[in-house]
């Protein structure tokens, strides 16, 4: 049995069929569907809003306007507000299936900060053990999980308010590996190199760490961070990746 660790699938599951045999355990480091990927400029809110929109929606973003870009969805949700829901619906069901489809025997999940709780909880089969806030021993590990995004301008449904992520972190005790989606707050870990900008990192994960110095740190969230590998004390934080670009898993356990 091997043990794998992936973060930002985003929908990527020919790619993960690749990295992940069904026999593998997995850690799965939150945002596994594909709401909107900026380079190839397709996902379920191309589908449900069209792409001329969605490129509105991406240049204020790229702007900070995001009040804006809010606007420009829910002018075209005006007067189909009922239909456009329901059209979430079901694109997130299917999304989340193609995902749980791809899955290993045994997987080990949290919820990133573009997950829908409400879908992943009315899916998730046998097979998948949502772990946030819990401990996990693996090979003589103590493995603790932290999901969710925190609080952004974006204002997404999985994002959890500051105190909560850290009590959170706090009930996980001591532990060999702590993982989670944020990535802590040390500035060439939240670099992003081609947004040119600092993304939300946490604080309380970089408190935890310096506190408990667990052996390592896994998390994703930064696409395209200045830097993916460094240490805080004695602790290893190590952003696993983009993987619905990097296409590889990260191998914790052979």
């Amino acid at each position: 049995m091997a043990v794998k660790v992936i973060s930002d699938l985003h929908g990527a599951t020919d790619a993960l069929r690749t990295q992940v045999d069904y026999g593998d355990t997995l850690l799965l480091l939150g945002d596994m569907i594909n709401v909107i990927d900026y380079f190839t400029k397709d996902g379920i809110l191309v589908d449900i809003f069209g792409l001329d929109a969605v490129n509105e929606v991406i240049g204020l973003r790229a702007q900070r306007r995001f009040e804006e870009a809010r606007s420009v969805m829910d002018l075209r949700r005006k007067g189909r507000e009922a239909e456009v829901a329901e059209q979430f619906r079901i694109s997130f069901q299917k999304a989340y299936r193609a995902v749980f489809d791809a899955l290993p025997h045994r997987t080990y999940m949290i919820l990133g900060n573009v997950d829908s709780p409400s879908a992943v909880e009315e899916l998730v089969p046998e097979n998948v053990e949502l772990v946030d806030g819990k401990v996990v021993e693996l090979a003589g590990l103590r493995i603790g999980f932290v999901g969710g995004g925190l609080p952004s301008p974006l204002k997404i449904k999985s994002e959890v308010p500051e105190d909560e992520f850290d009590a959170k972190l706090t009930g996980l005790g001591e532990v060999d590996i702590v993982c989670t989606h944020m990535p802590p707050d040390i500035p060439e870990l939240t670099f992003d190199v081609l947004a040119e900008r600092h993304e939300r990192g946490s604080a309380g994960l970089a408190r935890y760490i310096r506190n408990v110095q667990p052996q390592r740190a896994f998390f994703g969230h930064i696409h395209q961070p200045l830097c993916s590998s460094t240490h805080l004390g004695r602790t290893h934080l190590l952003n696993v990746g983009y993987f619905r670009k990097t296409h590889r898993a990260f191998t914790l356990i052979p």
